[in-house]
């Protein structure tokens, strides 16, 4: 059993700021617990335009406070995401988050995140895996 809150990782390495400055997340559930997913609480940063494509995975977020205008880019439908709106990129679409009020969410991946990615210049994560245990 694992029993971790989110302000215990605050600070270490599971507590990413991404390069472009428009996000930070925290990782509670990474690939090393070997459960199949990952869990994160993300916040986005309000007047912030982020692309994401998650090529290589499928996201469920779940927003839990703020507003943010997401984009599918292969349709250009928009939605306007509030706290307890849920989207699911069960298709790997390319999208756009425009933030209009600093954007809390929970994110479920799967195959789970390592905790070392972060968006390259098509939006996309990397596949990262954990070694083996032997």
């Amino acid at each position: 059993m694992i029993v971790r809150s989110f302000k215990d990782i605050e600070g270490t390495d599971r507590h990413v700021k991404s390069k472009s400055g428009t996000w930070e997340s925290k990782r509670i559930v990474l690939a090393k617990e070997r459960v199949g997913f990952s869990v994160h609480e993300t916040i986005l940063y309000a007047g912030t335009e982020t692309h994401m494509w998650y090529a290589n995975h499928i996201e469920a977020v779940v927003c839990t406070r703020g507003e943010a205008e997401l984009t599918d880019r292969e349709t250009g439908k928009t939605y306007t995401i509030t706290p307890g709106t849920m989207y699911l990129l069960n298709g790997h679409e390319r999208h756009t988050l425009r933030v209009k009020e600093d954007f809390h969410c929970i994110c479920v991946f799967n195959p789970p995140v390592t905790g070392r990615e972060d968006h390259d210049e098509n939006g996309v994560y990397p596949l990262l895996t954990e070694p083996e245990e032997v």
